[in-house]
C-alpha cells in the first residue's frame, strides 16, 4: 500500500471511530465525520487504483463509479450504494440540513461506515 494510501486509510480510520464515539453526543456532527470517513476512504481506492487523488467530491463519485463498472469486486461490495448513502442521507440531509431522523437509522449509518471501511481496506491491501 502507498504512503499516502495509508495516510488516507488510518484518517478513515481515525474519523469514524471519533463518529461512533460522539454519536450520542453530537449527533449531527457524527454523521459529517462518517461521512468523511466515508470520503477519505473512497479516495485511498481510487488514489491506489488510478495513482490520482480526486480533486473534489463529484470526482470521487464518478471515479468511484467507474472502478464499480470495471471491477467486479469493488461493484460486489456495493461500494456507489453505501457511498451514496452517507453522503445524501448522512452528509446532504443529517449535518447539512439538521434532519437527522429517524435517530437510530442515521446511528445505523455512522456504525456501518466502519464495515466501508474495513472493505476498502480490503481492496487497498
Amino acid at each position: 500500500m502507498k504512503p499516502e494510501v495509508k495516510d488516507l486509510v488510518e484518517d478513515a480510520e481515525r474519523l469514524v471511530k471519533r463518529a461512533i464515539e460522539e454519536m450520542e453526543v453530537d449527533l449531527r456532527d457524527a454523521a459529517e465525520k462518517a461521512w468523511a470517513a466515508t470520503l477519505q476512504a473512497t479516495n485511498a481506492l481510487i488514489l491506489e487504483r488510478t495513482g490520482k487523488m480526486p480533486e473534489r467530491t463529484p470526482e470521487t463519485s464518478v471515479e468511484l463509479h467507474r472502478l464499480c463498472a470495471e471491477e467486479p469486486e469493488v461493484e460486489g461490495m456495493k461500494l456507489v450504494e453505501r457511498y451514496h448513502t452517507r453522503s445524501d442521507y448522512l452528509h446532504g440531509q443529517c449535518f447539512y440540513m439538521g434532519i437527522c431522523i429517524p435517530t437510530e437509522a442515521v446511528k445505523r449509518r455512522i456504525r456501518e461506515t466502519r464495515e466501508y471501511v474495513e472493505d476498502v481496506k480490503k481492496l487497498v491491501s
